[in-house]
């Protein structure tokens, strides 16, 4: 019995990939140091896969951004303004991240499908050609090292989805067999063809595509991958695809999965067994008793072991962990492998000791109660908008087009330095908070001078936005070395749920207050909310998810209702995690936003009227999930919308919003200073679709991750752009 895996992380167990991308953006490093950076991690990655011993290891999963815009670069999809920027790979980060040397603007980034993964979306229109030269040097850097790798490609149908290019499939399929026909002659045998749209779109049947590669070309194995779902209402026609194996995930869709290997079909399968999601360790008593059923339906020759999906979800090597208590129950990336290469010596007849987790089994406590005792009341505000709206303008008393920031400033390394060393002991809690005290008084005079009308306290003392809040409630787990890759540089350090999640004590209040104290206009409140907190942390597998949602609602209702008995009267509840946890197949979609926005609701509607709750959601198509975005009932919504604004405006002339809403007038994901004139024209087109009295005027994210000499500018023409409209 053989294994495959999907796809390993590309960031380096240390980040090394972030650390020389962003040491060449800011020119303090060569191109050659770069990609020699890159170099290392992909030898070190398939080593690393051979020695636990993946019989098809894949190549073309590294890339130095985003591999969806890998994908469009071999297939020739360079606009043509990005022309302009002469080396190769500076072009692809101009796309990725804009570029203000040239005054390019970054392509719109969006999910990759229900992970917090971030793609940067192709721009269609462009003459299709191939330009493979990624892909094969990658091929022929790992035949130097006696490794014959399987090449990982977003499968047709997929790039083009994701391109919003579909009435384009026959136009690409010739390049996809002319790409088939040169590994050929590279003397590759297996091929993966990721098709994860076959787990959302049930209306389609592309056979066609497959059957012209069979015939094209029969040299090639075809790998067809389908991950995060089953193949819904596709099986039915997805065992006749020419192709040499089909991929299960075995984690997500176990009886559809177990249904197709009952067909008889002559297939190879691939079994994803291990969860490439989540980061608990493996209960070997199940996956044997799994793979053992397989064998029984198709015979152990014709099945490979693998994941459940790409491993780039999970943290690199759980090894450089040295001071967690749960360790023993988890695994990361090369654990996983570890797990593949157990279950393979077991089915090829060595003796191996078959240790199980054995998932925690808990009972019902004080926290659950409480979530089982939540009543209508508990989620409904004491008054409907229409009524509390007015008190709230008259309360507040802010000019038209209120002008404010998502929340966070940018984290200097000073800052940075200032927390490593409180956590060394090298300096103490004293003169730590005192620093920050001064950093936070600057930044409430400086937002003062500049004119914003709405402040932060600029989060400081925070390292990430979910990390922050899980280091304060009970329920949850740290790593040191856990990273795992959001966009491009931005890794992200997920916490782990493993208990039931309770507020401790208060832990936004003191910064919130201290901040209100020094000045006489508003300072929002910051909080996280509670889907958010689910999606981006790795959560326990014991109980629903609803209920773990509804844990950490109930710690933030709290929490809530303390920032407004200490004066915080517009309190951010940030919600960009919504849209990502939206089920894949639609008939799972009503069930989950039914609780997540009833979530929301437990967190937020314990104040009084005059307390303004607003919300933040970002990268997320807004379109299908707007009538849930209603039934939060938050007072003012701020939202992502500078890559791709007149999308998100086109939803709202659609079906209006009835509260007061922040369309973001410029992408701070990218290093590009906006001038006043480009954010005039968006409060202008929102203008034509939002009201003036409840349009706001933000960024269209938060400001942690950019430098000072971008958003000081930035946000002064902002502000001069909402003047100009009162």
């Amino acid at each position: 019995m053989k294994t495959l895996n999907l796809g390993y992380p590309r960031i380096g167990s240390e980040r090394e990939l972030k650390w020389a991308s962003e040491a060449y953006w800011a020119g303090k490093i060569s191109l050659e140091d770069l990609i020699e950076t890159g170099k290392r991690i992909r030898r070190g990655n398939w080593l690393l896969q051979k020695e636990q011993g993946v019989d098809l290891i894949p190549c073309n999963d590294f890339s130095f951004y985003d591999h969806v815009l890998d994908t469009a670069c071999m297939f020739g999809m360079i606009p043509k303004e990005y022309e302009v920027v002469p080396e190769p790979l500076d072009r692809y980060f101009a796309m990725a991240r804009g570029d203000q040397r040239y005054g390019l603007s970054a392509l719109k980034m969006t999910k990759w499908w229900d992970t917090n993964y971030h793609y940067i979306v192709p721009k269609p229109g462009q003459k299709l050609q191939l330009v493979p030269y990624k892909l094969l040097e990658e091929v022929e850097e790992a035949k130097a090292l006696g490794i014959n790798v399987k090449p990982v490609i977003i499968g047709p149908y997929t790039f083009c989805y994701l391109s919003k290019m579909e009435d384009r499939l026959e136009e690409i399929i010739p390049l996809y067999v002319q790409l088939l026909h040169i590994l050929a002659e590279k003397d590759i045998q297996y091929v993966q063809m990721d098709e994860p749209v076959l787990g959302v779109r049930e209306d389609l049947n592309f056979s066609w595509a497959y059957d012209t590669f069979a015939r094209e070309n029969s040299a090639i194995k075809i790998i067809l991958a389908n991950y995060f779902e089953g193949y819904g209402k596709n099986a039915h026609w997805i065992l006749d695809l020419p192709v040499d194996t089909l991929h299960l995930d075995l984690v997500r869709s176990p009886y559809q999965s177990f249904e197709l290997l009952s067909k008889n079909s002559d297939k190879n399968f691939s079994l994803g067994l291990i969860d490439g999601r989540n980061v608990w360790k493996s209960d070997m008593k199940t996956l044997v008793s799994q793979v053992e059923r397989a064998i029984q339906l198709v015979g152990r020759e014709r099945l490979f072991l693998a994941p459940s999906c790409s491993l780039i979800h999970v943290p690199c090597d759980l090894d450089l962990e040295t001071d967690l208590d749960i360790k023993s129950s988890l695994a990361f990336a090369k654990q996983k492998l570890e797990e593949l290469q157990t279950l393979k010596a077991h089915f090829n007849g060595d003796l191996i000791d078959l240790l199980a987790f054995d998932r925690q089994k808990t009972e019902t406590s004080e926290v659950q109660n409480k979530v089982y005792a939540l009543t209508l009341e508990d989620e409904r505000r004491s008054e409907p908008f229409d009524v509390r709206n007015p008190k709230q303008k008259a309360f507040f008393d802010l000019p038209p087009l209120p002008t404010t920031t998502i929340g966070s400033f940018p984290q200097t390394t000073e800052i940075r330095k200032l927390r490593a060393n409180l956590k060394k002991g090298e300096i103490s809690l004293s003169t730590y908070e005192e620093i920050l005290k001064e950093e936070t008084r600057k930044l409430i005079k400086w937002q003062e001078d500049i004119g914003l009308d709405v402040l932060v306290h600029g989060e400081f003392e925070r390292t990430d936005m979910v990390e922050y809040f899980g280091e304060l409630l009970d329920g949850f787990a740290f790593t040191q070395k856990g990273w795992v890759q959001s966009y491009g540089s931005r890794c992200v350090k997920p916490p782990i749920i493993f208990g039931d999640v309770k507020r401790k004590a208060d832990m936004t209040v003191k910064w919130s207050a201290f901040a209100q104290s020094c000045t006489s206009k508003w300072v929002k409140g910051m909080l996280t909310g509670p889907v958010t907190i689910l999606q981006w942390s790795f959560v326990r597998t014991d109980q629903s998810r609803r209920d773990t949602c509804l844990q950490i609602a109930l710690a933030l209702r709290e929490e809530v209702l303390a920032l407004e008995k200490a004066g915080i009267r517009i309190i951010q509840v940030d919600e960009p995690g919504l849209r990502e946890g939206l089920p894949l197949r639609k008939e799972n979609i009503r069930t989950y936003l039914e609780w997540a926005t009833r979530a929301f609701r437990v967190a937020t509607s314990g104040v009084e009227p005059e307390t303004q709750i607003h919300t933040h959601m970002c990268y997320a198509h807004f379109r299908e999930i707007l009538p849930a975005i209603i039934s939060l009932d938050a007072d003012v919504i701020t939202l992502e919308c500078a890559r791709a604004p007149q999308e998100l405006l086109n939803t709202f002339k659609e079906e209006p919003y009835p509260y007061e809403i922040g369309p973001g007038v410029y992408d701070i994901h990218s290093p590009r200073i906006p001038h006043k004139e480009e954010m005039s024209q968006c409060i202008a087109e929102a203008l034509k679709v939002v009201p003036k009295d409840r349009l706001w005027v933000n960024p269209d994210c938060g400001l942690k991750t950019r430098k000072w000499t971008e958003v000081e500018p930035a946000l002064k023409q902002m502000v001069a752009a909402a003047r100009s409209f009162r």
